[in-house]
Parts: C-alpha cells; sequence; structure tokens
C-alpha cells in the first residue's frame, strides 16, 4: 500500500517539555514506541478517513463525536532512536527520549481555521452546509483542539508532492539518510536529515539575515523566517529532522542516491555571498529540472 505523498519537518523533543509530569498515556506510549516513521502518514489518513467516514460525523481526525480527544491524541507519538540522534555543535541535545506527537487533532484545526478565514465566502458556506456544522460551533470545537498542543506550536509541518527549499537551508548535507531498501514501496524505504534544533536555529538565522538582505523581506526569505520563528517554540535539546516521508516512491534508487538538493541549496547560500551570478543561475535551473517532476505528478493527480 502506497504511502501519501507528504514531506516532513518534524521536532522531537525531550519527554520532560511535553508536561510537568508529561500525561501518562503519553509515557506508555513512548516506552512502547509503536510507531514507525514511515507509518506516520498512513496513521494520519487512517485517522482522517474514520472522521469521514464514520456512522457518527466528527469535524476533525482523532476526536470523539461529541469533540472531546480520542485516546490517539496522548498515544499516536514517534520517538527518536538514540542512535539517530546527531551530535549537536549549537547544544546538547536531549534528555533522552526525544519524540514528536502526531498532533493530527490540533493540525487539522489550524488548516481548517485557515481555510475557513481564506476561503471564498460562497465556497466557505458550501463547506458548512456539507459538513454539517455552524461556523460558532467550528471556531469552538477547533479552539479547544488547539489545546491539545503542549506547546504554542505543533511540533509537525508537512507538505505534498514536494520539500520547501527552504527546509534544506536547516539541516547539514553531510547529515543525510538514506535507505533504498527492496523497492520503492518498501516501508524502510527513506530520505531523511536530523539536525540538533540549535545547528538549525543558527543555520535559519544566518541564511535570513543574507536572503533579508538580498531579496528584501519576501519569497524564499519569508518561509524561513517564518520556519525559524516555528523552531523558537522548542526545547533547546530537540532534534529537527527533515524527512522525504512518502515522496520516496516517487523516485527511483538512482534518483535517491544523486539527489543533492541539501548540498545545492548550501551552494546557492554560498554563491550570494560571493556574488557569483552565474553558479546562481546554474544552480536554480538544475533544482527546476530536479523538482519538475513532481510538479508534474501534482498536476496529474
Amino acid at each position: 500500500m502506497l504511502r501519501p505523498f507528504v514531506a516532513y519537518l518534524r521536532v522531537y523533543e525531550p519527554l520532560l517539555a511535553l508536561g510537568d509530569p508529561p500525561d501518562p498515556r503519553l509515557r506508555e506510549a513512548v516506552a512502547a514506541a509503536k510507531l514507525r516513521r514511515a507509518d506516520a502518514g498512513g496513521r494520519e489518513q487512517l485517522l482522517w478517513l474514520k472522521s469521514q467516514l464514520g456512522v457518527s460525523k466528527r469535524l476533525l481526525p482523532a476526536e470523539l463525536p461529541d469533540g472531546r480527544p480520542a485516546a490517539s491524541v496522548h498515544t499516536d507519538v514517534l520517538v527518536l532512536d538514540p542512535d539517530e540522534v546527531p551530535p549537536g555543535r549549537g547544544g546538547e541535545v536531549g534528555p533522552l527520549p526525544l519524540v514528536c506527537p502526531l498532533e493530527l487533532r490540533a493540525r487539522s484545526a489550524a488548516a481548517l481555521v485557515s481555510f475557513l478565514g481564506d476561503a471564498h465566502p460562497a465556497l466557505k458556506n458550501t463547506v458548512l452546509e456539507a459538513a454539517g456544522f455552524s461556523a460558532e460551533s467550528i471556531r469552538s470545537r477547533t479552539k479547544a483542539a488547539m489545546a491539545d498542543l503542549t506547546t504554542s506550536a505543533a511540533h509537525t509541518l508537512s507538505t505534498t508532492w514536494s520539500v520547501p527549499l527552504p527546509w534544506f537551508v536547516l539541516v547539514d548535507p553531510d547529515e543525510r539518510k538514506l535507505v533504498l531498501g527492496s523497492g520503492r514501496e518498501d516501508p524502510a524505504r527513506e530520505l531523511s536529515w536530523r539536525t540538533a534544533i540549535g545547528d538549525a536555529r543558527e543555520r535559519a538565522r544566518e541564511a535570513g539575515e543574507l536572503l533579508a538582505a538580498t531579496f528584501g523581506d519576501s519569497g524564499p526569505g519569508r518561509v524561513l523566517f517564518e520556519t525559524r520563528r516555528w523552531l523558537d517554540n522548542f526545547h533547546p535539546g530537540s532534534v529537527v529532522e527533515l524527512d522525504y516521508g512518502g515522496l520516496v516512491q516517487l523516485f527511483g534508487d538512482s534518483i535517491l542516491e544523486s539527489d543533492t538538493t541539501a548540498d545545492e541549496v548550501h551552494d546557492i547560500l554560498d554563491a550570494l555571498r560571493s556574488g557569483n551570478v552565474e553558479e546562481l543561475a546554474e544552480l536554480f535551473s538544475e533544482l527546476r529540472d530536479f523538482w519538475g517532476d513532481l510538479s508534474a505528478h501534482e498536476r496529474a493527480n
């Protein structure tokens, strides 16, 4: 079964940062560590389908028909293996265990609020009518769902069909982990990077200042500014993970092996610093060619 074509930027925080003390159900889920990284997208997809196809209508995934959070709010967590914790240059990582809650109910609530705020009134009214909820009840339910978060921000950002290039600024290209597995549909197939949050913040700060000086407060610089502000919500001993997630199913082995996007993004920053316009044009062209195929897949779907 194919995984959703979703890539992720995650933060794994020390368990002790997720409550004082952490919820006992969360402690038990962390100790069991049943949810695998490769299964996270499928788990989110399953919870969403259950919320839409159940006999009792639910506004959000991972909640009960009356709007209360389901048990999975406390138990759907990813736990970072100690062997995958990188040595941090910008500060110590830990204490262990490092945990990333899925927080699907809260993330879905935030997305719904954003949609209703930006959608055309006719589209918004159509969605409200089809869902069978009033605007007032949705505001109340989404506000309650946001209370699931243990910090002021969710631990996961996600994107479909592609990876925002500013995300690669946060990682060191040498931190890449590639597991090809037995083929495109192998759950073990993975392309990811992990870095100490202190290092990610410093890279984001330096690159953000460079982009702002070069292009102003827009485009990639704006994305990087928002990402850096998101990182500021988390414990200094956290780890940041950039994960291609289900996108690895779209690439053959040779393409994954030769993917140098992280290197090229950092080369672009170096070219900006040195004012090498020719190198900049070449690097942007290479990235456009590499990610253009995915854009074609997205349009076809």
